[in-house]
Parts: C-alpha cells; sequence; structure tokens
C-alpha cells in the first residue's frame, strides 16, 4: 500500500499538453514529499516534451497519430500511478517500480531503469497495439522508430544530472559482463525494439488470449526489474553499494536537477489538430 495517499486521478490526458501538465503535478509532489517516485517522472517529462516538439516541427509521417500514441502511452503511466497511490491494483511491473521508490538501498539510476523497464517494456507494446486498432500496425513503424532519434539526443544531458547525482558511477564502466549486458538490455532503444515486437504479439490476440498474454508479459518484465534492483554478483552489487556511499542524498535536489532544464522546455507551436477529437 502507498504511503503517498494521493486522491487526485490522473491518466486521462487527451493532449501532450495535459499530459506535461499531469506530469509536472506528480513531479512537484515528489518534491514537497522527497519522493524518489519523481526520478522517473522527471526523465519522462523530458521524453514527452521531446515528443511534442518533434510533431510539431513535422519529425513524424503523421503528427495527429503519434499524438495520440504518445498519450495513450502516457495515460498508462499515469493511471498506474494514480491507481497506486489510491491503493487499487495496478500491473505489477509498476508496483514493483512504485514500491522500490518509496524504499531506499537503490540508486537513483537502478530507479530511472525500473520506470523505463514497466512503461516501456510493457506499456509501450500496448499502447502501440491500442493506437492502430482501424490499420496496419505496420503502419506506425517508421515514427515508432523515429522516436529512438530523439532519445538519442538526450542521451548526454540525462548522463550529466546522473554524473552530478552520482559521481561514482563511472565505477560501472569498469565492470565488464554482466553489466554490460544488463545495461544494453534497459537501454531505450533495445527496449523499445522489445516493445514493437510486443506490440505485434498483442496485435494479433483478443479476448482471453490477450489477456493471457499481458499476465505473462508482466509477470516477466517485474522479474527484469527484480533483477535489475538485486542483480548477481557479489562485484556488481558491490559497486552499486560504493556509488550509493557517494550518491546525493537530497532526493527533492535530485528531481529538481532531473527537471530544471526540462521544465522550462522549448517553446514550439501547437501541434496541428487531427481532424476530430483525439480518441485516447
Amino acid at each position: 500500500m502507498s504511503t503517498l495517499n494521493e486522491n487526485k486521478q490522473y491518466g486521462h490526458a487527451q493532449t501532450i499538453d495535459e499530459v506535461l501538465e499531469q506530469l509536472d503535478e506528480i513531479i512537484a509532489k515528489s518534491i514537497d514529499n522527497a519522493s524518489q517516485i519523481g526520478y522517473f517522472a522527471a526523465l519522462y517529462r523530458m521524453v514527452t516534451a521531446q515528443v511534442k516538439i518533434g510533431i510539431a516541427n513535422g519529425q513524424f509521417e503523421n503528427g495527429p497519430r503519434m499524438e495520440q500514441l504518445d498519450v495513450r502511452f502516457a495515460n498508462r503511466y499515469l493511471q498506474a500511478y494514480s491507481d497506486y497511490c489510491n491503493g487499487k491494483p495496478c500491473s505489477d511491473c509498476w508496483r514493483f517500480a512504485f514500491e522500490a521508490a518509496e524504499q531506499s538501498g537503490a540508486i537513483v539510476m537502478q530507479h530511472l531503469l525500473v520506470g523505463m523497464n514497466a512503461h516501456i517494456n510493457y506499456d509501450l507494446g500496448i499502447a502501440a497495439a491500442e493506437t492502430c486498432t482501424a490499420e496496419p500496425l505496420e503502419h506506425l513503424h517508421h515514427d515508432f522508430n523515429t522516436i529512438n532519434d530523439i532519445l538519442a539526443s538526450l542521451t548526454d544531458e540525462v548522463k550529466r544530472d546522473i554524473d552530478t547525482i552520482s559521481p561514482w558511477i563511472g565505477w560501472l564502466d569498469r565492470l565488464g559482463g554482466r553489466t554490460t549486458d544488463v545495461i544494453i538490455r534497459f537501454s531505450m532503444d533495445k527496449a523499445r525494439s522489445y516493445a514493437w515486437t510486443f506490440a505485434t504479439e498483442v496485435s494479433h490476440v483478443q479476448g482471453t488470449a490477450r489477456e493471457a498474454l499481458l499476465r505473462s508479459k508482466d509477470a516477466f518484465i517485474t522479474e527484469l526489474a527484480r533483477e535489475v534492483l538485486r542483480p548477481p554478483g557479489w562485484l556488481l552489487r558491490s559497486a552499486l553499494w560504493l556509488i550509493r556511499l557517494r550518491e546525493s542524498k537530497d532526493v527533492a535536489g535530485n528531481i529538481r536537477l532531473l527537471n530544471e532544464t526540462k521544465a522550462a522546455g522549448v517553446q514550439v507551436p501547437p501541434i496541428p489538430p487531427a481532424g476530430g477529437p483525439l480518441s485516447v
């Protein structure tokens, strides 16, 4: 059960601007409560703002459809957050991520990876399949891949923030083998590739078969999250312990750092509207 006691309902956004507003509220609440839930929320706000800019600048083949996907995708996170805070059931992978955020012991990078795991490996495939019910899923593939280019442009900024929060994060770079494999598995590019495969699977099943597929994926992705928080091998666990010793314990300050340049954002023209109301 969450200790956040959140009463407001989230997860019914109709536009990217409404998504950003709700993320801003979650970030502000996380700063006020020194809640580590704000780490992923701040990262996700940055990504969402950049997708909005990409749509406005014509980077996607179908801007209105991409906004529909982005809003549907975001609503899955916002709904999971709302359900968790209000003591309602949510997917196991998100419940695990939120519970981890309310505990100490993990470094900031682990919290970000666990959030990415739930949102990209699970939510994104479902959102993509649900966005293309009236057309072949393949029509979305090009724009789906374009997001990777946007994400790549954010890597350096995120790395600078993490280096500031965790001065000894470089210890992970000194380790080979299993550590490198774990980081690669949870990189955004690899996760989105996995999400596309999952979207294809979801688009081909209905009814009880779909429910069984989602339960199976949820369980598998939750196990991946457990591995991120409790990695195998004493060497990696020792490195994470050392990193945490030097990591900033100022949760509110860390969230502000992850969010400060993103909150201001870049002013962009409104996204051209679709032919009718956005359906999410």
